[in-house]
């Protein structure tokens, strides 16, 4: 009895293990996706791992603007006006539904990149909160 209760035990541990790691990796997926059409200047791309209620943050809870439509036509603008455009990932960690990405944002060439600390919270698939902290 007591081997089948070890047992049981042993595979309930490596199933949460295993719901985390695809948790991560689903999170760690959606981050790339949208810095990759970030770095693209690709709209349409770039929108589609976010929530349709998605709501961005100034580090720890300024509201910028909440919802997708907000966000293409903010991006949008931006990746038309700025052609030079790059985000270089400087660092990222990865815990269960939350993506902390370390940034430098270059806008033009020449000029010396703004750094940046993004924080991407996962819920049902899709990135729902971000949270920026902005080197001032």
């Amino acid at each position: 009895m007591f081997k089948v209760i070890l047992t049981l035990m042993a595979f309930l541990a490596f199933t949460a293990l295993k719901a985390q790691q695809d948790i991560e990796k689903i999170a760690e997926q959606l981050a790339q996706e949208q810095l990759d059409a970030y770095n693209a200047r690709d709209i349409e791309a770039f929108i589609i791992p976010y929530a349709e209620d998605v709501k961005v943050f100034n580090f720890p809870d300024q509201l910028l603007y909440q919802g997708r439509d907000e966000m293409y036509g903010l991006y949008g603008r931006m990746f038309s006006r700025t052609p030079e455009l790059h985000c270089k990932l400087v660092n990222r960690m990865v815990m269960g539904n939350t993506v902390i990405d370390q940034e430098e944002v270059t806008l033009r060439k020449g000029e010396p990149p703004m750094r940046a600390i993004a924080i991407y919270k996962i819920r049902d698939g899709k990135i729902a909160e971000v949270y920026f902290i902005r080197d001032e």
